[in-house]
């Protein structure tokens, strides 16, 4: 028989990949390319939709010639994204009226800051899991509307559309057909009211979004429509959506209450599956929904860094201090420890569970006798060393002991870091065969919504290549993460 794929298209924050899954969940092939970010002003961080879009596509197609794909042979699409980065364009002629405001960006934090919004912070909370901050989508929408030339009047006469990525790929894929999201991404926006699972009125009107505006927001695995038949060749069906995190989530078949992933990509993103419970945190984390299927949503407990892997590049491309993300192990190793120097990387504020979005980053600790071996090995501790900060409040949270930790992303292949990881928490940790959760996450939404897979053999199908357990005693464990601490709070003004 010819072999049948899911065909997984993973829009992150600096690249666009496409990677083929066949039926035993193994990658048949993966392209991937880097796009340009824009920094037009200080905390500012945009990207150019069309360009996202056009960049998406080409991997894609590119992949299916390059491994000499039937187009027959794809059964359905999954899509996965970067979350909360806002699109806005022009229903009529389908193009962008601004750049998109990436996550990242921090444009709105004054606005977030201010008086009028403070009063409605508990009503936020409560109804959308999130706390009030620039990294959401409803602000991004605010400022866009409220500062491109008649922008507010094309959104009142029903002109204007919202997306986030997702939404923006699929409307793009479809030729405008669709306009929706899924119930992971809408839980994103600060506007989606996630215990009625619907656009929150009051929301919208505060912030003087029109409905008109906003996607209808479906299950996350779904068969929504095809894709135009002049973009593959053929139509072929989407059916499958999730943010990043999530969508990682599902992919390492965190699929019971109390299971959790961390992914290390451009920000490290912990979540704990908390089922159809709606768990408040006290302590900094946000309630999130991890999917929506069958018209049933699983909640989750999300903890935010907004900086990990992009620290990596930060050393690489702009300090150059090394030469690839892949010598950090080696040079990490290649020192006994890191000489009492931590590395805070605020460079867009401080995420779970500080929430302060005008912190800065520093290297707290530095001494003639410092080496940048020394400092890179900082950098990939500070990266562990955020993910304790999450663990430990997530633990407090839900009242659920954790007795392991699941991992993905880039650099979870990083086996000094992940070894830290186990040790500075105490806990395993454990590695799957395939890092590549996010897209795969995609890809078995995909695949159940068309048959292509049952859940059952999804969680056979999830294998752990290797457990880290922890080398390190409780004293060493303390003292290093008090030198965390002390590095926070010198920052944390």
């Amino acid at each position: 028989m010819e072999q049948k794929y899911i065909l997984a298209l993973d829009q992150g924050t600096s690249s666009c990949r496409a990677i083929l899954f066949d039926n035993k969940a193994k990658i048949a092939g993966i392209e991937q390319k880097e796009f340009n970010q824009l920094y037009k002003k200080n905390d500012w961080v945009e990207q150019d939709p069309i360009d996202i879009f056009n960049i998406q596509l080409a991997v894609a197609k590119k992949l299916i010639k390059k491994l000499n794909i039937n187009i027959n042979q794809i059964i359905t699409i999954g899509i996965t994204n970067q979350r909360e980065t806002t699109v806005v364009w022009d229903k009529n002629t389908g193009k962008p009226i601004y750049n998109a405001i990436v996550w990242q960006d921090k444009r709105t934090a004054n606005f977030c800051k201010s008086q009028k919004v403070k009063k409605i912070h508990n009503y936020i909370k409560k109804n959308t899991g999130l706390i009030v901050d620039s990294y959401f989508s409803a602000t991004k929408i605010h400022w866009i509307l409220n500062n491109v030339k008649k922008a507010k009047q094309k959104a009142r006469k029903g002109d204007l559309l919202f997306g986030t990525i997702d939404t923006w790929l699929i409307w793009n894929l479809t030729g405008g057909k669709l306009h929706i999201t899924d119930y992971s991404n809408a839980s994103r926006t600060m506007l989606f009211n996630i215990k009625t699972l619907e656009w929150d009125k009051k929301l919208l009107d505060f912030f003087d979004i029109p409905a008109s505006m906003l996607p209808k927001v479906k299950d996350s695995s779904l068969v929504y429509g095809t894709t135009e038949k002049d973009i593959f060749g053929k139509p072929i069906k989407i059916s499958g959506i999730a943010g990043d995190q999530q969508a990682a989530l599902f992919g390492q078949t965190c699929f019971n209450t109390g299971e959790a992933k961390n992914t290390y990509g451009t920000g490290c993103f912990m979540l704990m599956n908390t089922g159809d419970k709606f768990v408040s945190s006290k302590n900094g984390l946000l309630t999130t929904i991890a999917w929506g299927i069958n018209g049933k949503v699983t909640y989750a407990l999300e903890g935010s860094v907004f900086i990990a892997g992009a620290l990596i590049k930060w050393l690489r491309n702009d300090i150059k201090i090394i030469n690839s993300a892949s010598q950090t192990e080696k040079i990490a190793l290649s020192v006994n420890d890191n000489n009492k120097v931590y590395f805070v990387p605020a460079f867009a504020g401080l995420g779970a569970p500080y929430w302060n979005m005008n912190a800065k980053g520093a290297i707290v600790g530095l001494t003639q006798s410092v080496k940048k071996e020394h400092i890179v090995r900082a950098a990939l501790e500070s990266l562990a060393y955020q993910t304790k900060d999450v663990f430990n409040i997530m633990q407090k949270d839900s009242g659920i002991k954790l007795h392991s930790l699941n991992v993905d992303g880039g650099a979870s292949v990083n086996n000094f870091l992940i070894q830290f990881q186990s040790d500075i928490l105490g806990v395993k940790v454990n590695r799957p065969e395939n890092t590549e959760s996010t897209a795969l996450g995609a890809a078995f939404l995909a695949g159940l919504a068309v048959g292509f897979w049952k859940k059952n053999e999804i969680k056979k199908n999830h294998k752990i290549e290797k457990t880290f357990n922890p080398n390190i005693d409780d004293k060493t464990r303390k003292k290093l993460y008090l030198g965390w601490k002390k590095a926070i709070k010198m920052i944390n003004v």
